[in-house]
């Protein structure tokens, strides 16, 4: 299990992290989301091991992650930039990652290799955005690792290569049980794959739990009644066309359709919420108001 616990990480005075308290259960596929400048990447570049929190813990199995070799074995990283030796080909780089991870599968390469229709002759830097990604995939996911953190993993790949990437993916973290952390502002993609969300903003988490859990305790309502609402209804967002009213309400959907009946309305009808919907409602407030520019 991943654990992240009151981390701090500051730049020239600039918080990134404040406070941050993540859990990632094992074998789920958790959905990191945020706005721009949340600390996302920095918490990627913590669980990764790559950086060392000023303040606080980040671990794996109760061990820092950081400086551990052993633990980083069990890990594999594909980030937003791509790294490479400069003048590496993809078959240079695999045998790179086999002297680094003890669980390098031979023959997964092989097989990916088909299904990514590449040549491992091919030089890294002189690959398109998209095929750097494919390369990447490729060579994480023969680490055979226990944990796959991924940061805007199919950012540049064309509709058919995502959807075979996220088969791999999931396929790979079904049948070994592998945990997999994705860093995204995809958010219907995100719904697609994964059974836990952590929603963050201005370096702390605001909240985390599974997708379902999510879904269930904030919901949209389309009512049209001639009585006052039940002032136990958690309202966060409120509009209105004609006589149609839609109220965001947080809460459990029973309690809300309980609350709501009571009121004798003309018409009622509760919607579950995307989560990019949620996403939205969930961080509110004047920073996120769609702004109306004069041009």
């Amino acid at each position: 299990m991943i654990s992240v616990h009151n981390a701090v990480k500051s730049f020239d005075g600039f918080r990134a992290l404040d406070g941050l308290n993540m859990t990632v259960p094992d074998g789920a596929v958790y959905g990191l989301v945020g706005p721009n400048g949340a600390g996302k990447t920095t918490t990627i570049r913590h669980l990764t091991g790559v950086m060392r929190p000023d303040e606080g813990a980040v671990e794996l199995d109760g061990h820092p992650i950081y400086e551990n070799a052993a633990l980083k074995g069990r890990i594999s990283s594909i980030p937003d930039e791509i790294y490479h030796f400069p003048q590496a080909t993809i078959r240079e780089m695999m045998r790179f990652y086999r002297r680094v991870y003890p669980q390098f599968d031979d023959g997964l390469y092989a097989r990916l290799g088909e299904a990514f229709g590449m040549s491992d002759r091919l030089t890294m830097r002189r690959l398109s955005k998209g095929m750097k990604k494919q390369a990447a995939f490729w060579l994480a996911l023969c680490t055979r690792p226990d944990y796959l953190i991924l940061d805007e993993p199919v950012d540049g790949l064309d509709p058919v290569m995502r959807r075979q990437v996220w088969s791999l993916i999931l396929d790979d973290a079904g049948q070994r049980g592998a945990t997999v952390v994705v860093s995204s502002h995809n958010l219907r993609e995100l719904e697609d794959v994964c059974d836990h969300v952590g929603i963050m903003n201005h370096g702390k988490m605001l909240l985390e739990r599974s997708l379902s859990e999510l879904q269930e305790h904030i919901v949209k309502v389309q009512l049209v009644t001639e009585n006052p609402l039940p002032s136990t209804l958690d309202i966060i967002h409120e509009s209105a066309t004609g006589r149609v009213r839609t109220l965001i309400v947080r809460g459990a959907q029973e309690d809300i359709q309980h609350s709501i009946s009571a009121t004798l309305p003309i018409f009622c009808d509760l919607i579950p919420l995307s989560l990019e919907e949620i996403f939205i409602y969930e961080l509110g407030g004047v920073d996120y108001a769609v702004k109306s520019i004069v041009l």
